[in-house]
């Protein structure tokens, strides 16, 4: 879950990059984190999965639904501003350990 969940953010965070840097792009996907929020959970039964936080201080949270299996990356600037980075289908929660150097697991 963890491996998961760290790909997701850190592909957020290369995304959220280039969004926060094409202000014309950004516009047509962000909003008031109240109104995306109350979407996400109304339209797609979507909670948050996960959080971190962007070399930018922005936060980004990781929303799906196991039942639907639909997810979405969502990144909050410190100006209050929520934009989605990204979302697709066939979200999974995964139990996984990170792998020790020299264990052949």
């Amino acid at each position: 879950m963890m491996t998961r969940i760290a790909t997701l953010t850190g592909a957020a965070l290369l995304v959220a990059t280039t969004i926060i840097a094409t202000p014309a792009m950004a516009q047509q996907n962000c909003a008031q984190r109240a109104q995306i929020l109350d979407r996400l959970a109304s339209k797609y039964g979507e909670s948050r999965q996960s959080i971190g936080l962007a070399p930018n201080n922005g936060v980004v949270e990781v929303f799906a639904s196991t039942e639907t299996g639909t997810w979405t990356i969502l990144m909050t600037t410190p100006n209050g501003v929520s934009c989605l980075i990204a979302s697709g289908q066939a979200y999974e929660t995964l139990a996984e350990v990170a792998v020790t150097k020299g264990d052949d697991a």
